[in-house]
């Protein structure tokens, strides 16, 4: 496996992670002064998770509509505008007196704009590594969003403690736009990676064919389901320990960068590929504290910890590309990319509803539990799965 000092030596890959890391540490800020800026408008804990992430419930469109762009768009174009339009959206939201509805419509349309970005960078990113490269990339990427989020969050809660919600967002608008000039100036002119336009048609054919196989399906399903029920739990940090947001939010950013080094670059591949259910039980179990409505210090410990779980992403990643024909890579990490935010926002607004009628603390172990028997669900169903279904490469293994 190469090291991650050696990924550095393709141009490419050092444009395409510093712009994805502005576009990180923009979201980062962003977020969280959206969130804080429409609790203190509303005192909803509902609104606020949603105002966070609300994107991405507009992906479910973006991958009926849009997602065949990630194989069938210019790489280098694509991605420059996506972070222009973030940029311009953020600034929107950054409007004194801006109703709440048209703020959420900017939020809705980003999520949207998100949708084929997504596919677009991943694709890039497995086309200009060599094919041993994607799991040491994507987990460089994973632990710089750790670090980014780290910075981001504690950062942003600063920020927010001496300037308004509103200047906050034109910092994360002005983040954007740096990303795009690094994207558009740090990588080079590819073609797309597919042939044809980019239509809805071209995209549910291939949505289809991905769909169509049992194991994809398990590895997607393990992708979506989980992480996105524990990222409710995250969505109520606000509403939970309002002055304490930004610190839980970067403790659950350590937390996933401890889970992705160790993943990435410490274990073994014969021992990585066994360990996408006890990460995925990790990532929910300490959520289950949260009933007993834990003081920020205990919070803190059982955030940190759990987060480490989200390290199972990269052992299904994995697997999802070597179940996946080249040309359609793109799509196939997008449909990832995509379903996991979209269960992420649909999440976020099913804890925010439960949090309305109970509390925070409550809707937060909810959430998790239903993580946990989501997860043995799908591991018991991977069990059931041949171990070499004929459509699949006989050397792969079951993602649970």
């Amino acid at each position: 496996m190469p090291a991650y000092r050696s990924l550095f030596r393709t141009p490419e890959f050092t444009a395409l992670f510093l712009g994805t890391a502005a576009q990180t540490a923009a979201g980062t800020v962003g977020g969280l002064a959206l969130g804080t800026l429409v609790y203190r408008a509303t005192g909803s804990p509902l609104l606020s998770a949603l105002s966070m992430f609300g994107p991405s419930l507009a992906q479910v469109l973006g991958a009926t509509l849009l997602l065949s762009g990630a194989d069938r768009l210019p790489p280098r174009t694509t991605l420059t505008a996506v972070s222009l339009a973030f940029a311009a959206g953020t600034a929107v939201q950054a409007l004194p007196g801006l109703p709440l509805g048209a703020l959420f419509t900017a939020v809705l349309v980003l999520g949207l704009v998100a949708s084929l970005g997504g596919g677009v960078r991943w694709g890039l990113l497995n086309e200009i590594l060599a094919k041993d490269g994607y799991l040491p990339g994507r987990s460089l990427f994973n632990m710089m969003s750790g670090l980014m989020q780290i910075a981001g969050f504690a950062t942003g809660g600063a920020l927010l403690a001496a300037l308004s919600p509103r200047a906050c967002l034109l910092l994360a608008a002005a983040l954007y736009l740096t990303s795009a000039l690094v994207l558009r100036l740090g990588l080079t002119a590819r073609p797309p990676r597919a042939t044809g336009r980019p239509s809805p048609s071209a995209t549910w054919r291939a949505n289809a064919e991905l769909w169509s196989s049992r194991p994809r399906r398990l590895t997607y399903l393990g992708l979506w389901l989980p992480n996105g029920m524990v990222v409710g739990c995250e969505s109520l940090y606000v509403s939970y320990a309002p002055h304490a947001a930004g610190t839980l939010f970067a403790s659950a950013a350590l937390g996933m960068l401890a889970g992705d080094v160790t993943v990435g670059r410490l274990l073994r591949p014969a021992v990585r590929r066994r360990l996408a259910t006890p990460l995925l039980l990790l990532l929910a179990t300490p959520y289950l504290v949260f009933c007993a409505h834990p003081p920020v210090p205990v919070a803190v410990v059982c955030v940190t910890v759990a987060s480490a779980g989200f390290g199972a992403s990269l052992v299904q990643q994995e697997r999802l590309m070597s179940l996946t024909p080249g040309d359609l890579s793109g799509q196939a990490l997008g449909l990832h990319s995509v379903g996991m935010l979209t269960f992420q926002g649909v999440s976020a607004a099913l804890a925010g509803a439960v949090a309305q009628f109970t509390s925070p603390a409550m809707a937060m172990t909810a959430m998790a539990a239903a993580s946990l028997c989501v997860t043995l669900a799908l591991a018991a169903a991977a069990r059931r799965t041949p171990a070499r279904p004929s459509a699949e490469p006989a050397r792969e293994h079951s993602p649970f």
